[in-house]
């Protein structure tokens, strides 16, 4: 479960010192972008998750995360309602416009990372060249009790709790996902 700041930081800190910061070798950011259908549910949760947590880490400096969809339905809307006041109910911010995702999002970020296999294909139609083709993963695939291609599944046409479990489905992948990045770059 995310724990809110006051919850994860030592008393120390929260007395207005500010955390220790982790610099990047070499000064290089690292850009993740979460990618859904419409960029209103699923992938602003996964980047709000991740923000969060990046955050609590202490790497905000280190790490970019953004969100996009692979259609462009709801470009320039707000996140849906319900994921983000399930996402404040747990002290995540979900927040942004939503846009779709081009073909220059492929040379800026370092990850690309799909909510589930229909959204994975179309990104790799979209996919430049093969070398692209390694950012891409499902976010899933970083959630080691998650079974192999597991989706996070769309709680668009759903009640609250879909919204509830896409983001317990996020915050599982995305502590994975932190994990790899902070193995595999040295953070």
């Amino acid at each position: 479960m995310i724990e809110t700041a006051a919850q994860n930081t030592p008393s120390r800190l929260r007395a207005g010192r500010e955390p220790p910061r982790h610099a990047n070798r070499g000064g290089v950011v690292i850009r993740v972008c979460f990618v859904c259908l419409g960029n209103i549910c699923r992938s602003p949760t996964a980047e709000g998750v991740m923000r969060h947590l990046v955050q609590q880490a202490g790497l905000d400096g280190a790490i970019e995360v953004d969100s996009a969809g692979t259609a462009s339905y709801h470009a320039g809307e707000l996140p849906d309602r319900r994921a983000r006041l399930v996402a404040k109910r747990r002290g995540v911010e979900v927040s942004g416009r939503a846009r779709q995702f081009r073909r220059p999002d492929w040379e800026h970020f370092d990850y690309v990372v799909a909510m589930d296999l229909s959204n994975m294909r179309d990104l790799q139609e979209s996919v430049p060249t093969q070398e692209h083709l390694k950012k891409l993963r499902l976010l899933r695939e970083y959630d080691p009790e998650a079974p192999r291609g597991a989706s996070v599944p769309d709680p668009y046409y759903g009640g609250d709790e879909g919204f509830d479990d896409v983001l317990d489905l996020c915050e599982a992948a995305c502590r994975g996902l932190l994990e790899q990045i902070r193995r595999a770059h040295g953070l």
